[in-house]
C-alpha cells in the first residue's frame, strides 16, 4: 500500500472515531427513550432489548406537550426573526450608511460583550418586574431580539460585500430599505442561515429565561416544563424523561439539516463569491 492509501486510511479512521465521539450522545439519548424504566436504570448504555414508546405516551398523557412545543416556538422563531432582522439592520448601518464614527459604535457594541450577563440578572429582573413584563411572552421576547454577537458576524460578512453594487442601486433611485432588502440580505444568505441556527438554538434551549419571568403553566416552555416534570424520586418518571429530552432535541436537528449547506458556506467564507 503507498503512502497516499495510508494516509487515507487515517484520515477515514480519525473522521470516523470524530463521527462516534460526537454521535454517540444523541444515540444514547435515543435508546434511553425507547427503553423500559427498569431497564433505564439497570443498563442505561446496552441497546433497548425491545423497542418500549410508554415514554411517550405517558409524556402526551402528563403533559399539555403540544402547547409546551407551541410556546417554545413561537418565542424561539420571534427571537430568531426579530434578531435577524435588527442585527442585520445595525450591521448595515455602521458599515454601509457612511455614518460617522461608525467604529466607535462598534467598539460600544462590542464592549457589551465584555460584560458577563450574570452581572445584570438583579437590575434587568427589577426593571421588566416594574413593566409588568412578568408572565409575559414579550419578556423572552424583546430583550432576545438583538444581540452584539450577531451584530459582530454580520459586520464581518456585510464588509465583504462590494460598495458598487450598492451604489447602482442607489443610482437607480432605490431607497435604502429597498437596497438593504433587495441587495444586501439575499448576499447575506449563509450569515443569515449561521444566525438563524445560533439564534434558534440558544432561545430553544435557554432555561434561566423561563425559570426567572414564567409563572404561568400554559406559557411554559418546554426546557422549563421538563425540568418541573422531573421528580426527585429515582427512577421516577425517568421514561418520560427521556422521551422529552429525545423530543426537544429534534427540531434543532430538522432545522439544522435544511441549513446545513449555507451554515457551511458561513464558516468556509464562500458565500460572498
Amino acid at each position: 500500500m503507498n503512502s497516499k492509501g495510508i494516509k487515507n486510511i487515517m484520515i477515514y479512521s480519525l473522521l470516523t472515531v470524530g463521527v462516534i465521539v460526537v454521535m454517540y450522545p444523541f444515540l444514547f439519548m435515543v435508546m434511553n427513550s425507547v427503553k423500559e424504566g427498569p431497564e433505564i436504570i439497570h443498563n442505561p448504555t446496552g441497546l433497548p432489548t425491545s423497542l418500549n414508546w410508554n415514554g411517550y405516551i405517558a409524556l402526551f398523557e402528563s403533559l399539555n406537550i403540544m402547547r409546551l412545543f407551541a410556546n417554545s416556538v413561537f418565542i424561539s422563531g420571534s427571537v430568531t426573526l426579530l434578531n435577524i432582522l435588527f442585527s442585520s439592520m445595525v450591521a448595515y448601518g455602521v458599515t454601509k450608511s457612511g455614518i460617522k464614527h461608525s467604529d466607535t459604535f462598534i467598539s460600544f457594541i462590542l464592549g457589551t460583550m465584555m460584560i458577563p450577563g450574570v452581572l445584570l440578572l438583579i437590575p434587568q429582573y427589577m426593571m421588566l418586574y416594574q413593566w409588568e413584563w412578568i408572565d409575559t411572552y414579550r419578556v423572552l421576547i424583546i430583550p432576545g431580539m438583538m444581540s452584539a454577537y450577531n451584530i459582530f458576524l454580520m459586520i464581518q460578512f456585510m464588509r465583504n460585500i462590494d460598495d458598487a453594487y450598492l451604489e447602482a442601486t442607489r443610482i437607480d433611485g432605490a431607497s435604502e430599505p429597498r437596497v438593504f432588502v433587495s441587495i444586501v440580505l439575499p448576499m447575506l444568505k449563509p450569515a443569515i442561515a449561521t444566525m438563524g441556527i445560533l439564534t434558534f438554538m440558544g432561545s430553544w434551549n435557554d432555561f434561566l429565561g423561563p425559570l426567572l419571568y414564567l409563572r404561568d403553566q400554559d406559557m411554559m416552555t418546554l426546557q422549563l416544563a421538563l425540568y418541573r416534570f422531573k421528580s426527585q424520586i429515582p427512577g421516577e418518571n425517568v421514561e418520560q424523561v427521556w422521551a422529552a429530552t429525545t423530543m426537544i432535541t429534534l427540531p434543532v436537528c430538522v432545522i439544522y439539516f435544511f441549513a446545513q449547506k449555507n451554515f457551511i458556506k458561513a464558516f468556509t467564507g464562500i458565500g460572498l463569491k
